[in-house]
């Protein structure tokens, strides 16, 4: 199972999946309406680490989150 956690302003509870890729995980977030408005602006980090490459495999453990965009001050 893969951990999927949203962050910042999307409302959304932490799922789990399975899933082999990072492709795995947008297929099945675009087929939730809260969340597919999001993902067009999102990045997206692996157990922390910032990645744009939805070939990339995860293991069974992996953490993937969400990250909106955000601004501070």
């Amino acid at each position: 199972m893969v951990k999927i956690e949203f962050l910042g302003p999307i409302e959304q509870e932490s799922l789990e999946i399975e899933a082999n890729s990072l492709k795995d995980v947008a297929n099945f977030l675009q087929n939730i309406e809260s969340i597919n408005s999001w993902l067009d602006r999102c990045a997206v980090a692996v157990n922390s680490q910032m990645c744009n490459d939805l070939s990339k495999k995860l293991n069974s453990g992996d953490v993937v989150s969400i990250l909106p965009p955000v601004c501070g001050g």
